[in-house]
């Protein structure tokens, strides 16, 4: 989805210049009946620019959620991907974004309900149980699994929503978003390894519920382990040393958080040494801009995992 500018948000005009006036001079009352009729068709204007994206914004979510729906994962992939192509453009807009949460209150719209239903969904076991199917004139259902490219889009369009809509969170915790997150990081690929961890950060920004379900989850536990584990992919232990640096000095702000023993645990599982980096680390970047907070949070991350004494 690109949000493009209307046809009537343009000058008719071609030269932009005023009618000549009949009179040298001008009554204060008739001054004011132009001002007046420009108000209000900049008013109209507004909102027909509105309803435009706001149309726009809902014909991209049914096409990306009807796919998103799908039996078969190639359909569903192509789905997340229309929708996270979406999500990208939205978050361009300070208007599209707060239409995008206006849908999110209509559940046939809602994104994150859809993700948990069918590409984070557990396998099942597909053992037949029965052949009452094969006398049947019914067809039996069969879906296919998620593969790794998907539950991957999946956890990306997961994180758009929460941080677009921080209300996703909230319908991310009645899917046990976090037990669910905890499975893909301790049996999926790098792949959905490194974009889990980035889903986690979205789903525990502000959401004191699912800080606790990760800490009952054994979260740290299982972020530490990765970044301890020579044999793990480099690229992957880095993100766990970002994972680390924002949970504490992001995520975990509060001095009464529910993870108000986090400090201890990272000292605990990854030594004084690393700890006390950790910490120092993660007050980096409030004054830097975007660009220079992502290059700063890469170098803090290395600089944690070279500090990790692992003999």
């Amino acid at each position: 989805m690109n949000l493009k500018e209307p046809l009537w948000s343009k000058q008719t005009d071609s030269d932009g210049s005023q009618p000549p006036s009949s009179s040298s001079t001008r009554d204060p009352e008739s001054d004011g009946a132009p001002s007046a009729a420009t108000s209000a068709v900049e008013e109209l204007i507004k909102s027909l620019n509105q309803q435009r994206i706001y149309r726009e914004v809902t014909l991209a979510l049914r096409t990306g959620l009807r796919d998103a729906r799908a039996e078969f994962s190639f359909l569903r992939v192509r789905g997340l991907r229309f929708l996270l192509k979406s999500l990208r453009s939205i978050a361009q807009s300070d208007t599209s974004v707060y239409l995008f949460s206006l849908t999110q209150s209509i559940p046939e719209l809602q994104v994150v309900p859809v993700l948990f239903e069918h590409s984070l969904k557990e396998t099942v076991d597909d053992r037949v149980q029965s052949l009452d199917h094969i006398f049947s004139v019914e067809p039996m259902n069969i879906k296919s699994p998620s593969t790794d490219a998907e539950v991957a889009l999946a956890l990306r369009v997961l994180e758009g929503c929460c941080l677009l809509h921080p209300e996703s969170t909230s319908l991310a915790q009645q899917h046990k978003a976090i037990p669910v997150l905890m499975n893909v990081l301790s049996t999926r690929g790098v792949l959905e390894q490194g974009a889990c961890l980035d889903a986690l950060i979205s789903i525990m920004l502000d959401s004191s519920t699912n800080q606790t379900e990760f800490e009952a989850c054994n979260g740290i536990e299982e972020v530490a382990e990765l970044i301890r584990d020579k044999q793990v992919d480099e690229t992957l232990r880095l993100k766990c040393g970002e994972f680390l640096l924002l949970l504490i000095g992001h995520v975990n702000g509060r001095d009464r958080s529910p993870m108000a023993t986090i400090h201890e645990d990272v000292r605990r599982l990854l030594g004084e040494k690393s700890a006390s980096l950790i910490w120092a680390a993660s007050q980096f970047g409030s004054t830097l801009d975007p660009d220079q907070r992502l290059t700063a949070l890469h170098i803090q991350a290395r600089r944690v995992l070279e500090s990790l004494d692992l003999y």
